[in-house]
């Protein structure tokens, strides 16, 4: 082999392996059978989500997922596979990928790393279903201020209920 080629797939693997490293999910996919138009469209939903999808041959990908110590993934590296990256979002990479394969039967989920964990199919498929951060904090926000506005309610009534007694009181010890 060529020096000049081998040195260029060292460098692929190296920057396959740092994508890795930076990824909160990754997703494993098998194209084969999408046209054209499909993985245009599916790279135009990756990109707005801020997902970066590439395709790398099966021998550089199994070099860096090994060279991290993750050879789950050497069964997976058969037949074209395209490989999608999300560095600050642990959800979007499932989700887009999970709900183009529901209307595109030719895109097929390998596998899935969340956070350092090896996904299965169907753990790609229910990390899909979570919610995305941005939801799961509105969500937070407004239990919080549900929370808020029943305390300041109870605390307002039981103001109001105490609130006589209390005025008494305090006109009371000032009389003595």
């Amino acid at each position: 082999m060529n020096q000049n080629v081998l040195e260029q797939k060292k460098k692929v693997v190296s920057e396959i392996k740092e994508k890795l490293e930076r990824a909160q999910s990754v997703v494993l996919v098998d194209y084969r059978g999408l046209t054209v138009e499909n993985v245009t469209e599916l790279r135009n939903k990756y990109r707005e989500a801020g997902v970066e999808y590439k395709v790398y041959k099966n021998t550089l990908m199994r070099f860096a997922f090994n060279e991290l110590g993750m050879k789950d993934f050497d069964e997976q590296l058969n037949g074209p596979s395209g490989i999608a990256m999300c560095y600050d979002d642990v959800v979007a990479t499932a989700k887009i990928t999970n709900e183009f394969a529901k209307t595109n039967d030719k895109l097929k989920i390998k596998a899935g790393l969340a956070e350092g964990k090896v996904l299965d199919v169907e753990g790609v498929k229910a990390l899909a279903n979570v919610p995305s951060r941005e939801v799961l904090l509105g969500q937070l926000a407004g239990v919080l201020q549900a929370n808020i506005k029943n305390l300041a309610y109870m605390l307002s009534q039981v103001s109001e209920k105490n609130g006589g007694e209390v005025v008494e009181e305090a006109q009371t010890s000032d009389e003595n």
